[in-house]
């Protein structure tokens, strides 16, 4: 059923690093235990000790460990894990059924989810900021004590059409645009995935534009009356940055192999 490489692969391109020492640097660059989160951070299924490939995606869902499986690799590291307050608290069927690839083949699983969001390098929201030309980014967006959003100037600033374009590119999506605000947008927030509620704290904080993952229905009253822009650009679309962006990371680190995979999700 599944291929079970109990000596390890044999053909990684890169070296081989102990898993202690990957999870060792991932909470010295994240601070997990800095965030109260809605999900444990860090190691969620402990596989084989030594490490020479780390498979990277947004999500932990059965066709990720199936590709896992088949690329041969020892870790898989996503943003969203296996484990949320609002889950399930046995292991069922469907959670026994997702979770066969990686115990079947002794692949470890790492999950952040809110430290990476909120990391002014690796994470979610400043990559993107970064990515439509933001400087200066300021932390915002507090949740349980730690800002987990970025506001940032756009140098040069953009036409409302640009921004838009440029968040479709980065995104590989159109993204739903509630198109309220200025002909040009000078200052812009991010707060990927479901990060609606933080859009009048952005306003409130001079951001002209302001850009998550999953709209809430309140927020076009928002944008009309404030007179702003809002983008919905999709919450896996807006997440797919700072879990690659580790595996890189990880890559250049400890010399290992990497491979981000892509399993697009509209919402």
């Amino acid at each position: 059923m599944y291929h079970n490489p109990a000596a390890g692969p044999s053909h990684y391109v890169g070296g081989v690093a102990a898993l202690p020492e990957i999870l060792a640097d991932l909470e010295g660059l994240l601070e997990p235990a800095a965030f109260s989160d809605y999900c444990p951070n860090g190691l969620q299924v402990a596989g084989r000790e030594q490490v020479g490939r780390i498979v990277t995606g947004v999500s932990a869902r059965l066709e990720l460990f199936e590709r896992a499986v088949a690329q041969r690799a020892d870790l898989v590291l996503v943003h969203h894990g296996l484990f949320w307050d609002s889950g399930p608290l046995v292991l069922d069927r469907r959670l026994k059924r997702r979770l066969l690839p990686l115990l079947q083949n002794d692949i470890s699983l790492l999950a952040y989810h809110l430290p990476l969001d909120a990391h002014p390098q690796v994470g979610n929201n400043a990559i993107l900021c970064r990515a439509l030309g933001g400087e200066e980014l300021q932390p915002f967006a507090e949740h349980r004590g730690r800002s987990i959003g970025f506001i940032a100037r756009l140098n040069p600033p953009l036409a409302k059409a640009e921004l838009a374009q440029r968040l479709a590119e980065l995104c590989r999506r159109r993204p739903l645009h509630l198109d309220y605000g200025p002909a040009e947008v000078e200052r812009v927030a991010v707060v990927s995935g479901a990060g609606s509620s933080y859009f009048e704290e952005a306003l409130a904080l001079g951001a002209q534009a302001f850009i998550t993952g999953e709209p809430a229905e309140r927020v076009l009253a928002v944008a009309a009356e404030e007179r702003a822009h809002f983008f919905a650009a999709g919450h896996y679309a807006t997440e797919t940055f700072g879990v690659r962006a580790l595996g890189e990371r990880l890559a250049e680190r400890f010399a290992v192999d990497h491979l981000f995979i892509d399993l697009p999700n509209p919402i």
